[in-house]
């Protein structure tokens, strides 16, 4: 029997509670399924910047940011997966405020130099984030938002969920995505958000 794992590439901006959720169901799906999830930064901050004129709130959404890329840049990409977990929970769950004291706190948390709190306000990263951001979105287009998914030859935005599928359920969902991912020409299946996100 094969152990090999078939690698998920997965795009995010820690600030997304929707992309959290996202997260959070292809994380449970790894456990049931053979794949391997490997996370990458977008920008919300990079796919909005022009429409976003409040500079705190801009600092709020691009700061995390700055600080995951330059961890990651520093560590390697692997580390982004500890990273997002110790951001989501205190961001999504905690509800809490991003600020450099977070991720301070995030990256002492992943045993990690808090010095790469620095990058909030610190633009020596940002065309990598641009770089990362443009990978994932070259894959999708242009009218969508964060999450990104590919597997193999197959590339989505989304799948959004709410409340994470977990378990069994999770794996389901996982088969579900890849089977239309075998249909050549399918773009689309929505419906509108009636709730917030359920973090439960």
């Amino acid at each position: 029997m094969s152990t090999e794992r078939t690698p998920v590439d997965f795009w995010f901006d820690p600030a997304c509670p929707w992309a959290w959720l996202t997260s959070r169901w292809i994380l449970n799906a790894e456990q049931v399924r053979p794949i391997q999830v490997n996370f990458h930064l977008m920008s919300l901050f990079v796919l909005n910047e022009d429409k976003i004129e409040d500079p705190e709130f801009r600092d709020r959404l691009h700061g995390p940011v700055r600080v995951l890329m330059a961890a990651a840049q520093g560590e390697g990409e692997q580390v982004l997966r500890d990273l997002y977990t110790q951001t989501g929970n205190r961001i999504h769950l905690e509800q809490r405020q991003a600020d450099k004291a977070l991720m301070t706190e995030v990256l002492e948390a992943a045993g990690l130099p808090a010095s790469y709190a620095d990058a909030w306000d610190d633009p020596a990263h940002d065309d990598a984030i641009r770089t990362s951001h443009e990978e994932g979105m070259a894959l999708v287009g242009n009218d969508v938002g964060t999450p990104i998914i590919r597997a193999d030859d197959t590339a989505f935005f989304g799948p959004i969920v709410s409340p994470s599928p977990k378990g069994e359920d999770a794996g389901r969902l996982w088969d579900y995505f890849r089977l239309l991912g075998t249909v050549p020409g399918f773009y689309e299946i929505k419906r509108s958000r009636y709730a917030p996100p359920d973090f439960t």
